[in-house]
């Protein structure tokens, strides 16, 4: 195929009726109809990569960026270039995230990372890559998710490269700032929790414990920051290999994420999209849910007998 693709189509009854882009549907709705029963076929046909995004973390406690509530309307995260460019803005980003580390940690996985856990069991799907930086589909049981964003449970030096886990810094942080966990906050998607200016100049960063001097940054993908090739190669493999690609919670609105459904697409492969509200790819799907994720997800491992 050249150009830009179509969405591929198993039939017409893929096609959602009405359709529902953008609909937003209360969790008692009943979970039928044309929509639901395509998306249900994709997976019993099996190979269906799973792309999933903040939207399905939302219901362990963890907020989005996008979505109707999200605080990316009123919270712009810090930029890569920001981070590795001052010492001030280091210490902005640790002690906000100092604060926001006891909600991330807090987060257990919900019905929606269960289901896919219960679905990569049953060989229902073939893979999970997720943008999400939590860790929840891990810790629900999916073996070897692709976390293509990195996670919030690692710390690497910049200086030596080593790494260390967040629970051994956070411990550090800790001894270095006493009282600081006192102080309220609201916390966003990274862990980063909203402080004053006031606030944040009494923070105490510490350096890396094996090279003495080097920058700590969480081991995970920045705003302006490139995911890694090899990270990168891996998930086109994971598209290649296959049937169909499921996309669960992602407004698509980073080309990170989107660029794996155009791949998709352009191979002739259905893309299903389960989602509150509408996404970039939504012109690329073959079928839309617009349900709750963890509601939807659950009915269609039921209906496998996942």
């Amino acid at each position: 195929m050249t150009g830009e693709a179509y969405p591929a189509r198993m039939d017409a009854r893929v096609l959602p009726d009405p359709p529902i882009h953008g609909a937003m549907s209360p969790p008692s709705a009943p979970l039928r109809g044309r929509a639901f029963e395509a998306v249900s076929r994709l997976l019993e046909a099996g190979r269906v990569l799973v792309l999933s995004g903040a939207g399905i973390s939302t219901e362990s406690g963890i907020p989005d960026y996008r979505g109707p509530t999200g605080s990316r309307r009123r919270h712009t995260p810090m930029t890569y270039q920001e981070f590795t460019g001052s010492e001030e803005s280091r210490r902005r980003y640790w002690a906000r995230s100092h604060l926001g580390w006891e909600t991330i940690t807090a987060a257990r996985p919900n019905a929606g990372h269960r289901a896919v856990a219960r679905l990569a069991a049953a060989g229902a799907v073939s893979g999970v890559i997720t943008q999400n930086v939590d860790g929840l589909h891990a810790a629900a049981g999916t073996r070897e998710a692709v976390e293509l964003h990195g996670s919030l449970h690692r710390v690497i030096c910049l200086t030596c490269g080593n790494t260390v886990s967040r629970a051994h810094l956070d411990q550090r942080l800790r001894e270095a700032n006493p009282g600081f966990r006192d102080i309220a906050a609201r916390v966003n998607p990274d862990g980063d929790a909203e402080l004053a200016p006031e606030q944040e100049a009494h923070f105490h960063t510490v350096p890396c414990q094996v090279c003495g001097t080097g920058t700590l940054k969480p081991d995970v993908v920045f705003f302006g920051e490139n995911v890694p090739k090899p990270r990168v190669a891996q998930c086109y493999e994971l598209v290649d290999a296959a049937s169909a690609l499921l996309v669960a919670g992602s407004s698509l609105t980073v080309m990170s994420g989107l660029r794996f459904v155009r791949r998709a697409a352009k191979q002739g492969k259905p893309v299903a999209i389960v989602n509150q509200g509408a996404t970039r790819g939504d012109d690329l799907a073959a079928v839309r849910l617009g349900l709750p994720l963890g509601a939807t997800l659950t009915r269609l491992a039921d209906r496998l007998g996942a």
